[in-house]
Order: C-alpha cells, then structure tokens, then sequence
C-alpha cells in the first residue's frame, strides 16, 4: 500500500460559481433591530434561513387563521405552567386568539396550585426520600373533589376542575387556566395517564371518575380537532402524552369523514424529541397542511410567538379600519 501513487489532480471539471445554485442568498440574511423598533421589525429582520424563516411562517399562518376564526388548538405539558406563562397563555384566552387548551394530568395540580396558594412545584429530591413527594393534603383534597364531582355531573375533567376553581374563589384563581377558560367557555381538555399524577395516590381518588371525565374531554378534544382545517394546532411542552392523543384524534376524526388535511402544526420544547416531532410535525401533515419543530425554551420562545402574533393581528385590524392606507 505504501507504493500508491497518489491521484493527479489535474484533470478537475470545474465551473463558474456564478452558475451554481446556491442555499443561501445575501436577501435571505438578517437584519439589525434597531432601539425603539416593534415586535414586528424583530421579526422581520430574522435572517429569511431555517427556524427564522420559520418562524415568520408560522406567526403569518396563526394570524390568517385568526383572523378568518379558524381553530388554534393548545396543547402544553405542566412544565409550560412552572416557568410563568400563565399570564402570557391568559392574554391569549382573553383575546380570543386561543379556541382551546389540552393538558396532561399534571396541568390541572400546578393550574390549581396556582389558584389556591400562588405557586407551585415543590422539591421533588428534597421530599422523596421521606416519603412526602406529592403528599400536600389541599391538592389530592380538592382535585379528587372536583373530577368525582365532575363525572356525577357529566362534565369533562378540565370543566369539573374550573368549574369548582370558579366556586371556590381561591385567593389568586384570575391566575389559572381552568377557572378563565371556564369562564370564558373555553374547552380545556385534560387527558390522564392513571398513576403519573400525584392526586392519583390520595385517599379520595377514584379511578372511575378520573377514567370517565378524561375519557369525555378526549372527545371533546376530538371535536376541536374536526374542526381543525386550516387552523393551527400547538404542542407546547409535551414530550409524549399530548402527541399521542392528537394523532389518536385526527386518526378519528378522519375515520368518522371529517376532512382535515389543510392545517399547520407546531411544536416547541427546549429539546428534539422523537414522538412530538413524529406524531406533530410528521405523520398528520402527510396529507397536507404543513408542520414547524420550534427549539427553545418555553419562557422565552413562546412570548415572543405570542408577541408577534399579537402585533401582527393589531397591524391586521388597523389597515381594515375605515380610512386606512
């Protein structure tokens, strides 16, 4: 092997540069935010290349389907309730931006945490060891109460908690999800997985109710999602439990003659994960529509969709009033 001639190079094809088709274009780049500019001007100038790109694309598709009262489906892990976005998530509920909210189980303890006490997300290392992790009396106390009460009634697992959130006036409930959402007639939907929440191991815990509310707001859910063409559904923070009750959804809602094929998808966490990618981005969007993966942290990455989703429907509203332009 040590004899190899090494290969001539002199017989290269090469061509002009000016002739290559090239990814990336000067037109395409960033552009500096200057102070006192709009959410909007950050926007624009995002280099017109991957996420940025993206992201543009995704603040225009929510505002059109906004604006043409098309359906914005939330669906958001806990972990989205522990960092702060309550009152970004509120806004919009109140705005009339978001059509409806589904969550895992542990949605509704950290909402209702919220609403009782004014915070929430004890140290889980901390009280393990002695056997005290999710033992807070209050919690297991009235969320047990409100689903038992909920599936007596009828109701969904998500309206039975506000509903009672509502009627209890817990010191900071304008704080929680549920209760305004309950309010405003807003559907949220919880959908359990039976022994992941903490409320599941208190003695006032009825399977029954918990298997028979949350079965209802899957339902509901699936509703929602029927009527999600040309709309736009978010998964914010749910690795597993929500991408999997959305793809079930269009699955059966298509099998039951619904058309929905023309809707976007977006999902956002802090990191790639396999079974939101899949069942978000990949799989419901095969027969049409289009899906975005958004990575970053929830604290920061959703307020500035918010932002700019807001900003752009106000410019919206603007130019429509009588004399503009």
């Amino acid at each position: 092997m040590s004899e190899l001639t090494p290969i001539t190079l002199e017989r290269v094809k090469s061509y002009p540069l000016g002739k290559r088709r090239s990814m990336v274009n000067i037109d395409d780049f960033g552009k500096p935010w200057e102070p006192g500019g709009s959410v909007s001007d950050w926007l624009a100038g995002l280099p017109g290349i991957l996420a940025g790109n993206d992201l543009k694309e995704i603040v225009e598709r929510i505002t059109k389907a906004v604006a043409s009262n098309r359906i914005i489906i939330l669906a958001m892990g806990a972990h989205v309730i522990k960092v702060g976005l309550n009152p970004i998530i509120l806004d919009l509920l109140n705005q009339g931006i978001i059509s409806g909210i589904a969550m895992n189980g542990a949605g509704i303890i950290h909402d209702a945490e919220i609403a009782m006490i004014g915070n929430t997300s004890e140290d889980v290392a901390n009280e393990i060891g002695k056997g005290n992790f999710g033992m807070a009396e209050e919690t297991g106390k009235f969320l047990n109460a409100a689903i038992a009460e909920g599936a007596e009634k009828g109701l969904g697992l998500g309206r039975a908690v506000g509903g009672m959130l509502i009627r209890e006036g817990f010191p900071y409930t304008r704080k929680s999800l549920l209760a305004t959402a309950y309010e405003l007639d807003i559907p949220v939907t919880v959908h359990v997985a039976i022994g992941t929440d903490i409320i599941h191991f208190h003695p006032n815990a009825d399977g029954a109710s918990i298997g028979k509310t949350s079965h209802l707001d899957f339902r509901i859910f699936a509703r929602l999602v029927s009527m999600l063409d040309q709309g736009v559904f978010i998964n914010l923070g749910s690795a597993v439990i929500l991408p999997e009750v959305f793809l079930k959804a269009i699955s059966l809602v298509r099998n039951l003659g619904y058309t929905v094929t023309d809707f976007t998808t977006v999902n956002m966490d802090f990191i790639k994960q396999y079974r939101s990618i899949t069942n978000v981005v990949h799989r419901p969007t095969l027969e049409g529509g289009k899906g975005y993966n958004l990575v970053g942290h929830h604290e920061i990455m959703f307020p500035l969709l918010a932002a700019a989703v807001k900003e752009e429907l106000n410019r919206i509203a603007i130019n429509q009033r009588p004399g503009a332009g």
